[in-house]
């Protein structure tokens, strides 16, 4: 966790498919306690645009989120994030998820 605390920048925020808004110390927070809890998440093949201090992605993720694997839920979404370059470290600044029907 102390990882993710410094890869996800303080003004971190995340939207997710649901349309839940997210600040890094509420998503971390509740991935933390396990309220948020990824039992699966498979990226794919990334669309990238690099700039000198920041980078772009865009991707499909197969997610599989719950207490159990007996109690999942599984769904796929386009992700969308931004990384910014701030004193030599890639920090994550936005994520937006989007869910696939």
């Amino acid at each position: 966790m102390a990882l993710a605390w410094q890869l996800h920048s303080p003004d971190f925020e995340l939207v997710t498919p649901g349309g839940t808004r997210y600040s890094r110390a509420q998503y971390l927070g509740d991935v933390e306690s396990g309220q948020l809890n990824y039992l699966r998440w498979t990226p794919g093949d990334m669309w990238v645009r690099m700039y000198p201090q920041v980078v772009l992605l865009r991707y499909q993720a197969a997610l599989e989120m719950g207490d159990s694997p007996a109690n999942a839920t599984s769904f796929r979404c386009w992700h969308t994030d931004a990384y910014e370059q701030r004193d030599g470290l890639w920090q994550v600044v936005l994520s937006q998820a989007t869910l696939i029907r």
